[in-house]
């Protein structure tokens, strides 16, 4: 059967299915099948044994689910959490502290029918959250209430962790919300410290990524720009570029960010109806260079820049695909150095 769903998979590949030009460039890795719809991904980097890594995917439906991959693209089946009520972006933070001598690793993810985001251990995948944290309690239209985007963000300052939550429509303002996380003696808790990010109106804000090193939170204002603000709270609300729009055909979506200890590395984003990924300097938010990467109306990827086995020897980039799975690629195939 696995090889069957790849031989599948990569005739989709081979058949360029996507409106891009460019050289295709086919995955390294293709993973089994989800159930409903593949949405976006996040990667978990093992302290230990970097090569028992996990990548986990969003699955979004009423029966939805997060589901973990290994390295090989095959599902975990004991990671998985399922029974999701249309899970839609997902993202890991190291370091979470539970109190003065516990950390943990946590997987963030909103769930949208519930209006909330979950919050979970990794690698153990217990539940943190007493059931889920509730978000834009304040908006009386339950448009206004549907989570979608999330993203981590852990302060060099003081190591504190915040998720910052998109939603399928909002204000003209304030349009992400941003809460901070974490542990008293009540247990784990999640408060709204700042309502930021202009909306242009025109489609959704979904696709949200954090620089924790630089301090920026860049977003998909899909039908206008990348967006890029300070992801801490106390430097303000001030929209600090808009960038990007030029080159994508219609939806801006996923993005990842690519970084390197000497401060270079890309912003990586999904130019979703043309099948390619337009790259832009993290340093400028200047435009590289565009890839096909043979995937089909990407929403969510991914990326981290630490090798993890003999396949992802320089990284890992992984992108969402429109056949219920995700692309794994060696982070040097696509050229960002």
């Amino acid at each position: 059967m696995k090889n069957n769903i790849y031989i599948y998979s990569l005739l989709v590949v081979l058949c360029s299915c996507n409106n891009s030009k460019l050289p295709t460039i086919a995955p390294d890795v293709i993973t089994e099948f989800t159930l409903n719809d593949t949405d976006d991904p996040a990667i978990w980097i093992h302290p230990e044994d970097a090569s028992k890594s996990i990548v986990f995917g969003t699955d979004k439906d009423t029966n939805g689910a997060i589901y973990a991959f290994d390295l090989e693209g095959k599902i975990i089946e004991d990671k998985t959490i399922k029974n999701i009520q249309r899970p839609n972006n997902v993202d890991v933070e190291y370091g979470f502290r539970l109190n003065d001598s516990t950390t943990t690793d946590i997987l963030v993810f909103t769930e949208r029918e519930k209006q909330q985001i979950r919050m979970f251990s990794v690698p153990e995948m217990k539940p943190l959250d007493g059931g889920g944290f509730p978000v834009f309690e304040d908006e009386e239209q339950l448009e206004n209430r549907l989570p979608m985007g999330v993203s981590l963000y852990k302060s060099p300052k003081d190591s504190s962790i915040y998720a910052i939550v998109g939603r399928k429509t909002g204000p003209s303002n304030g349009y992400l919300y941003q809460y901070s996380l974490y542990a008293d003696s009540g247990g784990v808790k999640a408060d709204l410290v700042r309502m930021f990010g202009s909306f242009s109106g025109e489609k959704e804000i979904e696709a949200i990524a954090v620089d924790d090193e630089a301090g920026y939170v860049y977003y998909s204002d899909e039908g206008v720009c990348i967006k890029k603000y300070y992801a801490e709270p106390a430097m303000g609300n001030e929209e600090l570029s808009c960038f990007g729009g030029a080159y994508f055909l219609e939806d801006i979506e996923g993005i990842a960010i690519a970084t390197y200890e000497n401060g270079e590395g890309a912003i990586i984003v999904s130019n979703q109806q043309k099948g390619e990924f337009n790259i832009f300097s993290r340093k400028d938010n200047t435009f590289i260079k565009a890839i096909n990467l043979s995937t089909l109306e990407t929403d969510g990827c991914e990326v981290v820049t630490v090798p993890l086995n003999s396949t992802f020897k320089s990284g890992l980039f992984v992108a969402m695909n429109d056949e219920k799975n995700f692309y794994f690629y060696d982070l040097e195939r696509l050229g960002l150095q």
